[in-house]
């Protein structure tokens, strides 16, 4: 990846219009009633927007300065700055707005009315499941290699981690949990660390570092990956715990008279997090969860369900690009703000397919016991468990990993498996000390 083309500077250029003498297409460009945004609804950073064909009379640079001098007054400055002082800052146009209503309405509408989510145990064991993929997805965007189903299986057996990679995984997913108990405590540098502390157990070659701050002997940068070039290098380590303070009064801080809608300040606070990178390593693992932490405290209680990372995962540089976008052009968080709305959105539509496959399985298992003598008997762990054993002949199921994957006790968890073993959906086989359930070949 390669860092975005600095933009003309449009001071800069007018001073020069003026100085020519060339007031008309100065004035051509102040009332050419040009928007933030083009006719496709895109914020388009000086990266794309030179290689599109300007308007009549108008070269690239003059479309360019036309359409900062358009966004100028819908800029809000932020109470965080860059490692040169420089305020960042952020504009909501229209398709800014389009996005943040559209999430408030799928969210309070569609989802609101769900019933697997309106299910206390469907709501648990799906909340379970988000947390497990958004862990698997987050270590595995920082570097992980396990696979998918091999990290599923650790997480809900209770199996401890055996190299690097599941280490990562476990981490972040007991950081996920440790984000639930604390949703509704004020963000803090104390909250912080130990965040970091958990993401990066076991991990780091200088254990000392977990849930502290890098040192100025740290030569930190954040470099592609491809070309070894250096992308980003962020503040001075001194600085770091005067930016983390301010960092956590922006976060908390609900009287200001600046408006910023709640999921846009979570997004700047995933933003501002990864550009401090305050730490050694793992600074994008925590960003994301102070991301969720940020939309969870603001009652957005749907995120809790979904994984960005698994979207973000797909597109990397896409990520990385919205980064180097704000920072090539003034500070303007927009563009980061505009990727992580996509995200979102994505995050969501995926999550409603899940739920509508999930709830088209359940019902479908139900049918298929209408007219047998356990119809009605079966909770909705049950249902969902023989669902996975009518697709899977011979899978082995054990009470601690039905316990995990549900968030229920040992004995519920027992009860559930010992009693579809009674109604012959599961057969009991005991291995050493241990009981194990096995899905008959003969089931459907």
């Amino acid at each position: 990846m390669k860092i975005p083309t600095q933009p003309p500077n449009v001071d800069n250029y007018i001073s020069e219009l003026l100085k020519s003498g060339n007031a008309d297409k100065l004035r051509q460009i102040i009332n050419g009633q040009f928007a933030p945004i083009d006719a496709k609804e895109r914020y388009l950073h000086w990266d794309k927007l030179q290689h599109l064909s300007p308007p009549t009379n108008f070269t690239t640079t003059d479309y360019w300065v036309a359409t900062k001098l358009a966004r100028q007054p819908l800029y809000k400055t932020l109470p965080l700055f860059d490692k040169y002082q420089k305020p960042f800052r952020f504009a909501l146009p229209d398709n800014v707005l389009k996005k943040l209503d559209w999430i408030d309405k799928t969210i309070n509408v569609h989802f609101s009315n769900h019933n697997i989510l309106n299910h206390p145990q469907g709501r648990k064991s799906h909340l379970l499941d988000a947390l497990i993929e958004e862990a698997i997805s987050s270590s595995q965007l920082e570097g992980a290699s396990t696979t998918r189903i091999i990290a599923k299986k650790m997480l809900r057996q209770g199996r401890k981690p055996q190299n690097q990679s599941e280490q990562m995984i476990f981490n972040n997913y007991n950081a996920m949990q440790f984000i639930q108990d604390y949703k509704n405590e004020p963000l803090t540098p104390s909250l912080v660390f130990e965040l970091h502390r958990i993401f990066t157990e076991k991990t780091l070659n200088n254990p000392k570092a977990a849930g502290h701050f890098r040192t100025p002997t740290d030569n930190i940068h954040v470099v592609s990956g491809q070309h070894s070039q250096v992308l980003h290098t962020p503040p001075n380590a001194e600085e770091l715990p005067d930016r983390l303070q301010a960092l956590c009064r922006f976060a908390n801080d609900t009287n200001s008279s600046l408006f910023i809608p709640s999921l846009t300040k979570a997004i700047i606070l995933h933003f501002m997090l990864a550009y401090d990178h305050p730490f050694i390593d793992g600074n994008g693992r925590t960003a994301r969860a102070i991301f969720y932490w940020a939309t969870i405290n603001q009652s957005y209680w749907l995120m809790a369900f979904t994984s960005i990372s698994q979207i973000i995962k797909k597109t990397p540089a896409q990520y990385a690009r919205a980064f180097l976008h704000t920072e090539t052009d003034d500070n303007d968080t927009t563009y980061f703000i505009i990727h992580q709305l996509e995200v979102i959105e994505n995050a969501i539509k995926q999550l409603h397919q899940y739920l509508a496959n999930q709830a088209d399985n359940i019902e479908k298992v139900e049918k298929l016991l209408e007219n047998t003598k356990i119809a009605g008997q079966l909770n909705q762990r049950q249902l969902a468990l023989l669902e996975h054993a009518i697709k899977n002949p011979h899978a082995i199921y054990t009470i601690q990993e039905h316990q995990k994957a549900n968030g229920i006790s040992y004995q519920t968890a027992r009860q559930d498996l010992l009693k579809m073993a009674e109604k012959m959906l599961l057969r009991q086989r005991k291995i050493g000390k241990s009981i194990i359930f096995v899905s008959p070949s003969d089931i459907f």
